[in-house]
């Protein structure tokens, strides 16, 4: 039987339980290599930076790669939670500090690489994602790294979220598969509200030509017009970050890439349409 519960009124390292629960934020794509992953750990970064308490659950039950992007070797995972070996809040382990630190967050790691998950029964999939109400009550910041594409175990995760930052980038599969997503989301979990992060721009005004494609699709055939969570302009340091396996908050906070991911991060606490990062010029 799959633990899911939360037994204590402290999680580990001492998170005592908030009165109300966190904001939970997942972060998608409509196709994969666009940087999804990369932008979660650095949001979670981000988040932490600020001063908030924050939690990134690998979601990606088929191809879970938090782990291997920041260098940890947790002793459990997600799938030991799922078989009932561990109780959920127990398979947590903490990168820079943990949660609480300057820029440490916790993690709910997946199964690297296994596909252990990718199968996972409807009515399991639906019971891991209410636990994420149980797990908010411990943080300010629950963010959510699902699988890409548009599953259906996909969708019943991102339907316990509060917001869904997609990410894509100028390539053509990448904003049609993004605009898919949006589509079906809207269908599946109607209160969840999309943003669009634009990544790897190489200037300010394409990222901004990318996400009004985006904007105008959803405009004219869904009737909305998703807001913009930021554009990240393209950098060399983040693959230095993804090849040491640390964040590039944690390597140089003042790299573009970072001081972008920031302002995402900013902008999803403002929330709302207000929130909105303007594209600056060129």
């Amino acid at each position: 039987m799959m633990n899911f519960g939360s037994k204590k009124s402290e999680g580990k390292g001492g998170s005592r339980s908030r009165v109300a629960p966190a904001s939970v934020i997942c972060v998608a794509s409509g196709k994969g290599g666009v940087g999804k992953t990369w932008l979660s750990t650095t949001l979670a970064a981000c988040f932490a930076k600020m001063g908030r308490r924050t939690l990134l659950v690998d979601g990606d039950l088929g191809l879970a790669n938090v782990d291997v992007q920041l260098g940890i070797a947790p002793e459990t995972d997600l799938a030991a939670v799922i078989a009932g070996w561990v109780e959920l809040e127990d398979a947590v382990c903490k990168v820079n500090g943990g949660a609480g630190s300057e820029i440490g967050f916790d993690v709910l790691p997946g199964r690297s690489g296994s596909g252990a998950l990718a199968g996972l029964p409807a009515e399991e999939a639906s019971r891991l994602a209410a636990s994420l109400t149980a797990l908010a009550l411990q943080y300010d910041t629950v963010l959510v790294d699902l699988g890409a594409g548009i599953e259906d175990n996909v969708m019943r995760l991102a339907r316990a979220c509060d917001r869904c930052v997609i990410v894509a980038n100028d390539e053509p599969t990448s904003m049609t598969d993004a605009y898919a997503f949006i589509k079906v989301l809207r269908g599946y979990a109607p209160s969840v509200q999309p943003w669009i992060a634009v990544n790897m721009a190489d200037t300010r005004v394409a990222g901004r030509r990318t996400y009004e494609a985006l904007a105008r699709a959803s405009q004219t055939f869904l009737g909305f017009r998703p807001p913009l969570a930021g554009i990240i302009l393209r950098d060399l340091k983040v693959r230095e970050a993804i090849r040491q396996q640390r964040t590039i908050v944690s390597i140089d906070p003042q790299a573009q890439a970072a001081l972008d991911a920031q302002q995402i991060a900013e902008a999803l606490i403002r929330g709302g349409a207000e929130g909105m990062v303007e594209a600056k010029s060129a």
